[in-house]
């Protein structure tokens, strides 16, 4: 009865109500949306890490390398001697070492020269198909297969450089012969092939495209296969591995001894025109960085949730005023202080509620639109369903204390309010 009067009371000045709650589910919002970046971005950058100790690449930003070789979210600082970075990836030191080939991609995702250690290392396995053995054969992540929906037998020709607008390779085509499974990785949205497939690329031009034959036909821009038949011979100039004096990109090294992790950095500037970057040292980087636009922007949440708190207490304050004799006449007919108390504390509660529902939804669709954004600039999607019991519990918990304190002097006041003299006065 007292929840249902009190829901009443708060719709008869609609104005006052609608403004506390838009107040108190804007700064919800905006802390639901802290919540859920935060927590699902440290997550994507720390598990795309696992198993990597270094990164060697050609001399430049560290920051640069990692977000380039590792999140595939920035421009290489240049390519090594696959010669050179041999000397490294066959030391004793060295567990595991997984070469890259950047150059090229195909609709804006990154075409990437690697092995099959690659998809061991994100515990990608093929959902279809097989892994690639032969030049310019790939093996295309999941997201890539649904959103340009490519299937088995497919081929198309990649773009120079990572812009998808780049110069289009058409001297070569690259036949989808595996999907790999959903990681929630960054792997979802490569396309990874041989990197001799990289090299022939972006070798000689003189070879007619053997992916052009009558059985088949190339995925072009906005234009998709339906035939998983196509001629893709295999020649004698194809290259391979065992060339001289070529170049990849960087390797992503996985240590035996972690003395090597300490070590190597300073060793390999100092005798080699490559650098060792270190993935844990930049992304801890990268979120003290991200934790200072984090903290100013949950201050200012919990400063727009202040003025909430203030905006509920002024409405309940002047509503007070104005109902005051309306409260005496209730207590004549058998109210108690305490239901006074409790009806001015429900109406505060009950704004709180409302402003915490709407405000746990607007920043869900927030999200929403962020991780659209992301993914089209960065390939990183952020789930906007997960919920973060601990995290949002507090928050509505913090709601709440808000409100309670918001109606305390109002309910306090409706409690001592004098019957005899409030109607002498009327």
């Amino acid at each position: 009865m007292i929840a249902k009067l009190a829901w009443r009371n708060l719709w008869f000045k609609p104005l006052n109500t609608a403004l506390s709650i838009i107040l108190l589910a804007s700064s919800v919002a905006i802390i639901t949306v802290l919540i859920l970046l935060q927590k699902q971005f440290e997550e994507k950058f720390s598990s795309n890490i696992d198993g990597v100790d270094l990164v060697l690449g050609a001399q430049g930003s560290p920051m640069q390398l990692i977000l380039s070789s590792v999140y595939h979210i920035d421009n290489p600082t240049g390519n090594i001697s696959y010669d050179s970075a041999k000397v490294w990836m066959n030391h004793p030191f060295i567990e595991k070492a997984i070469p890259l080939a950047f150059g090229d991609n195909y609709r804006g995702f990154k075409i990437v020269g690697t092995n099959a250690d690659y998809l061991e290392k994100y515990q990608a396995k093929l959902s279809k198909g097989k892994l690639f053995d032969k030049n310019f054969e790939v093996v295309i992540g999941s997201e890539i297969a649904k959103k340009l929906k490519l299937k088995l037998g497919d081929t198309f020709n990649g773009s120079h450089g990572d812009a998808a607008e780049g110069e289009v390779h058409d001297h070569y085509s690259y036949k989808v012969t595996g999907i790999a499974s959903p990681t929630g990785k960054v792997i979802d949205n490569l396309i990874l092939c041989n990197i001799p497939s990289v090299w022939q690329m972006h070798g000689t031009h003189e070879e007619e495209n053997p992916a052009h034959g009558e059985e088949g036909h190339v995925h072009e821009e906005g234009e998709h296969v339906h035939t998983a038949e196509c001629n893709h011979e295999h020649h004698e100039t194809d290259m391979t591995l065992d060339e001289p004096n070529m170049e990849i990109t960087a390797v992503l090294l996985k240590f035996r001894n972690k003395m090597g992790i300490v070590m190597w950095p300073r060793i390999i500037a100092q005798n080699t025109k490559m650098q060792a970057a270190s993935p844990a040292i930049e992304v801890n980087r990268i979120f003290s960085l991200f934790g200072v636009g984090l903290t100013a922007l949950q201050y200012l949440a919990y400063a727009i949730m202040l003025i909430s708190g203030i905006s509920i207490f002024i409405a309940l304050y002047n509503r007070l005023k104005e109902r005051k004799y309306e409260f005496a006449l209730m207590r004549i007919n058998g109210a108690s202080r305490i239901q006074l108390l409790l009806l001015i504390l429900m109406e505060s509660l009950i704004l709180c509620v409302v402003g915490f529902a709407f405000g746990t939804i607007f920043g869900r669709f927030a999200i929403g639109f962020i991780s659209n954004s992301a993914e089209d600039d960065f390939k990183m999607a952020f789930n906007p369903m997960e919920v973060i019991w601990n995290k949002e519990s507090i928050l509505f918990l913090a709601t709440m204390i808000v409100g309670i304190i918001a109606a305390l002097i109002p309910a306090i006041k409706a409690y001592q309010l004098n019957i005899s003299k409030t109607l002498a006065n009327a």
